[in-house]
């Protein structure tokens, strides 16, 4: 059997095999107890007990004696024998060598639960000393089979005898999270993984991560170990178990572990992609740890540098699986540039060696990122560790009150919405500049990026706050944004003339021009006339009004142009409402081939009865809600009746039935607004010309449209008995479209120059440009221009006078295109009649939409401080009628296609939510605030757990 080469140690064994076949007295006289004690303890002449050849001949030995009854002995015997080599911590060779023999004859296990378990644990801990005798891929092979062996034989024990499971584990964790420099675990334990049913990682993850004996220390070892054993070639769920344990953690809020562990292990895991073997493993761990590492770069970061180099040797493989991956690691580069914009110089070429790949939608990574963040992942743990507080699932960050501050938080979320406004405020330059704008971009990029729940805008609250406002007492918020609009246009503009006063002064060099230009301007827009100098707060919410005075006397007109960046729409007396002005008659009436045949109407789901051949004869305003019809006529007046009691007139006449409460619309108060006014009596008009005082007409016409519409309903009338300021609780219907009568020139010629500016974007393209150039001379004089504008927030005021109450507000995202996309042409139902005589000569049309758009579920949010939630237009609409004292207040209309000279999708793709990279400066303090965020979050939930 110690023969020198095979052939004769196969003879030898031949001849065991005849004498223990034909001799079975002798041999099992011989074979006995005494014999195998000295093998074991002592090994054979110059063998060392250690061999594995010993083993071959007790193995050979017990098949021939079977059937005697002196194996029995020898069983019991190598029951002690076996737990005593295991814990002299054989080597692979040897181990393997007695896993099968033990596998082979189960009767050798130790037996009983004590035996059994020292067992299990005493192999655990000698497969954590193993080590791989030489590099060769055939050593390697025999390794990895010995190896394999061992947990084959393991997972048999474990089946047998399912109370040694527990404790075996618990073993292997000892062993991984052991701080014990000198001793490193081998990577061999991960073929013990695949053994462990699945069914239990709930369970163990959950008694793991809320374990008080388990240090930080310990957990954050035995994190960066499990993650080593994704380089064992046939581990298989390690990356479950690996994921599990992450998400177990972020649960229970221990994210120092977590941020530590991610960062010394991912270039690790990202170096594993190379080798198609562990590459699935690798991808899974390397995909959960980037999406839910959220609160800063820094773990991209550090495998940025090796995309490219894998991305062009996954390409060259030419494997399918190697494709495969391929789109999978794409997909995750993109959700992280998607991230973490700003970085253009860092992606650039990540982008060009994947510019081929298709990219993921922005709806699709938004999905990815929310669902992975370590925010999301729920505890199933019990109460006392509450759920950890991160952003709501609309992905909006709240802002927190202060003391008696919603007047400002609602502002500030509606002008955060307004997305162009938003976008322009993100791009600016303004380092080192300590400007009010400066403090807006900084609360603008934290609405857009923090984790938090909700952000405390202490600074800016403390810079915008008007001087005479009381801290801690309520204020009015249409006044507030009024104050805080003419700030930022006032500083803009300081800072423009210091800028321009400097570079007159001296002669600059090129480049600090260029810096100084960066610094004080707000944004280039695309050159058009007389831009330039309009500051930021003018080119988005500046108009201008038009103000006409008409002495009735002597007819001389006096005019007065004025600038305004919203619009005070008051409340008219009843009587204006209802009885026609004789001045507006002549423009309103209509010749009976002017109808208009609303075919559209059919299609809306709230009117059940057929419409589809509703005729409006003078209503420039047919709104559908609810199986009732608004026709609004020319003049600012409002009747609320139902379909069957609707009279068409034709003869002009004004008559309709009046059915139930009147409800005005945005359009009648901005009808009334614009509606000619007769001066007399004590309001009389001081004519130049009559040196005296006269009766005249005053009328105001839009002559400049905004990018954003401010409207403020005036709901506040000062009571001279009670000296406070009373509410005006009318309901007030929001159309979804408004059209505003814009009046732009009067002679041919202005219209392509001096308007240039206002009316024409640099984005507006053909059909656009010919609209807005085509009514030129003797039309352009009667007929105001119809400017479709969509509604973009509601300020809501909900009380009783303007020192008390509460402000919320409701917001969706509205591009230039209209909100995500939401408005066609053809949703807007067309009231235009061929002759274009319809209108009177100011009278705003609008168009409702009935009931939210079904494909756009999630379009409207509710801002109320720190809680931002999901709703929809009807709530929008019916919140007075629910609750009176809730009325709308201040509203943003933006001015439907058109994007303000702004690319917002650019082809390098690095825009986050279309939004611009943030300067460097910005990030970095939101990457600090999220670090610091979830350190509070993991202090909090620590103490709750004490």
């Amino acid at each position: 059997l110690q023969g020198p080469d095979p052939f004769q140690r196969q003879v030898g064994r031949q001849v065991l095999d005849a004498y223990g076949r034909f001799h079975r007295a002798e041999f099992e006289a011989f074979f006995n107890r005494g014999l195998v004690l000295g093998l074991l303890q002592r090994g054979y002449g110059e063998m060392s007990n250690r061999d594995p050849a010993i083993l071959d001949y007790i193995q050979a030995g017990l098949r021939l004696i079977m059937s005697c009854p002196s194996v029995l002995e020898l069983f019991e015997l190598l029951q002690v024998e076996a737990l005593r080599l295991v814990c002299e911590r054989p080597a692979p060779p040897l181990c393997a060598r007695l896993c099968q023999l033990l596998g082979d004859f189960p009767q050798c296990l130790p037996r009983g639960r004590k035996l059994s378990l020292a067992f299990c644990q005493q192999l655990v801990r000698s497969i954590a000393h193993f080590q791989s005798q030489g590099t060769r891929e055939a050593d390697l092979r025999l390794y990895v089979s010995q190896v394999t062996q061992v947990s084959a034989l393991l997972r048999s024990v474990w089946k047998a005898e399912p109370d040694t499971l527990l404790p075996s584990l618990q073993e292997l964790f000892a062993i991984i999270s052991a701080a014990d420099t000198s001793f490193e675990p081998s990577v061999a334990l991960a073929s013990l993984v695949q053994h462990i049913p699945l069914q239990m990682i709930t369970v163990l993850i959950r008694s793991l991560t809320t374990d008080p004996n388990v240090k930080d220390a310990s957990m954050t070892q035995a994190l960066c170990r499990m993650i080593d054993w994704l380089s064992w070639p046939l581990a298989q769920h390690v990356e479950t178990w690996v994921i599990a344990l992450l998400k177990g953690l972020a649960a229970v809020q221990k994210f120092t572990i977590l941020i530590d562990v991610t960062l010394l292990k991912i270039e690790l895991v990202f170096n594993r992609l190379w080798f198609p073997l562990v590459r699935p493993g690798a991808l899974a761990v390397l995909s959960h740890m980037l999406l839910s590492f959220q609160h800063s770069p820094e773990a991209f970061h550090l495998i940025v540098p090796h995309v490219v180099s894998l991305v062009h040797s996954f390409k060259r493989d030419g494997l399918p699986s190697s494709t495969a991956f391929l789109m999978q690691l794409t997909e995750l580069i993109h959700c992280m540039m998607y991230h973490y914009s700003g970085f253009p110089e860092l992606y650039e070429p990540i982008l060009e060696s994947i510019k081929d790949m298709p990219k993921p939608t922005e709806e699709k990574i938004k999905l990815i990122l929310s669902q992975s963040a370590w925010t999301s992942q729920s505890s199933s743990l019990p109460s006392c560790l509450s759920r950890l507080s991160g952003k709501s699932e609309t992905g909006k960050t709240g802002l927190i009150n202060l003391g008696n501050t919603c007047y400002m938080n609602s502002v500030i979320q509606a002008l955060f919405m307004a997305t162009d406004f938003r976008r322009h405020v993100l791009s600016l330059n303004l380092n080192g500049c300590n400007s009010l704008m400066r403090k807006l971009q900084h609360l603008f990029a934290f609405l857009a990026h923090t984790q938090r729940e909700a952000y405390a805008p202490r600074i800016f609250f403390e810079a915008s706050r008007p001087p005479w406002f009381t801290p801690r007492s309520q204020q009015d918020c249409s006044e507030y944004l009024r104050f805080l609009l003419d700030r930022l246009h006032e500083e803009e503009r300081t800072l423009k003339a210091l800028s321009a006063a400097k570079s007159s002064e001296s002669i600059m060099t090129e480049s600090q021009a260029q810096e100084t230009v960066h610094k004080t301007q707000v944004f280039t827009e695309a050159p058009c006339m007389g831009s330039e100098e309009r500051t930021l707060i003018e080119k988005m919410f500046g108009g201008k009004l038009k103000t006409n005075i008409c002495c009735l006397n002597c007819k001389s007109m006096s005019q007065k142009e004025e600038a305004f960046t919203d619009l005070s729409l008051a409340f008219g007396p009843p009587t204006s409402l209802e009885n026609v002005d004789p001045k507006c008659m002549k423009h309103s009436e209509v010749k009976d081939d002017n109808m208009v045949q609303s075919n559209t109407l059919a299609t809306s789901p709230a009117a059940e009865t057929p419409l589809s051949n509703l005729q409006v004869n003078r209503g420039c305003d047919t709104i559908m809600s609810e199986g009732t019809i608004e026709d609004f006529s020319a003049e600012p007046s409002s009747e609320n009746t139902t379909v069957s009691e609707l009279k068409v007139e034709n003869n002009g006449d004004m008559s309709q039935s009046l059915v139930g409460k009147n409800t005005l619309s945005v359009t009648d108060l901005l009808n009334y607004f614009l509606a000619p006014e007769i001066l007399s009596g004590d309001n009389k008009y001081y004519c130049e010309k009559c040196a005296s005082l006269q009766n005249a007409e005053k009328t105001m016409q839009i002559i400049e449209d905004p990018e954003y519409l401010i409207l403020t309903l005036l709901r506040f009338s000062y009571d001279p008995k009670c000296h406070i300021r009373r509410k005006i609780l009318d309901n007030v219907s929001l159309p979804l479209v408004l059209e505003l009568p814009v009046k732009r020139a009067t002679s041919p010629l202005t219209v392509v120059s001096g308007d240039w500016s206002v009316g024409l974007e640099i984005s507006d393209t053909g059909e656009n440009l010919a609209k807005k150039l085509k009514p030129s001379g003797a039309d352009e004089v009667t007929c105001p221009q119809l400017v479709p504008y969509v509604l973009s927030s509601v300020v809501v005021h909900s009380g009783v006078s303007s020192e008390s109450g509460h402000y919320y507000s409701y917001a969706r995202n509205v591009t230039g295109s209209g909100p995500s996309g939401l408005f066609h042409q053809s949703t807007a139902l067309s009231l235009v009649s061929p002759q274009g005589k319809l209108f009177t000569e100011e009278s705003p049309c609008t168009v409702v939409e009935n009931e939210l758009d079904p494909e756009m579920p999630r379009e409207w949010f509710l801002f109320n401080d720190s809680r931002v939630t999901f709703t929809s237009f009807q709530s929008v609409q019916k919140i007075t009628s629910r609750f009176p004292k809730d009325t709308a207040y201040v509203l943003f209309y933006k001015k439907q296609n058109s994007t303000c000279g702004f690319n917002t999708n650019p082809a390098n793709g690095l825009w986050v939510n279309g939004d611009p990279p943030l300067q460097k400066d910005l990030m970095d303090a939101i990457t600090k605030d999220n670090k610091l965020y979830l350190q509070e979050q993991e202090l909090s939930a620590r103490t709750q757990a004490l």
